[in-house]
């Protein structure tokens, strides 16, 4: 298993600590969107050790602090994705940090739930059904 991640030269690091580095997305949501790396090669959330979750939270406090100096986002989203199913196209663990910012999108309300679209928003008066 080979991870582009780690193929990436330690330059390109916007910060580390002793488990975990930091690359800005090369794909981005959003200005500054970060995902947060363990440097060991492993596939899942659930596969990363109790030390490593905890050397990426680290990091994703670490991250944010900058990023709120830097950049002043409106909120954040912190996401994984888990497997192909879940949109998994790297098999090296990441977390997503991402800034928001205030009208990025029409409603931001349902987060992270807007994988599914028509779970996102749940707040919404849902449509009659067809009779």
């Amino acid at each position: 298993m080979s991870s582009p991640f780690l193929d990436r030269p330690a330059s390109d690091r916007v910060a580390e600590n002793h488990l975990a580095f930091a690359l800005r997305d090369g794909f981005p949501v959003s200005e500054g969107h970060t995902l947060l790396i363990p440097k060991r090669l492993v596939a899942t959330w659930f596969d990363a050790t109790r030390d490593e979750h905890l050397a990426l939270l680290d990091l994703a406090d670490l991250v944010k602090a900058d990023l709120d100096r830097t950049l002043a986002p409106d909120g954040y989203n912190l996401g994984v994705n888990v497997g192909p199913a879940a949109g998994q196209t790297v098999m090296h663990l990441h977390l997503h940090l991402i800034p928001r910012y205030a009208g990025d999108v029409p409603d931001p309300r349902g987060g992270v739930r807007h994988v599914i679209p028509d779970k996102a928003n749940y707040l919404l008066p849902k449509p009659e059904p067809p009779r």
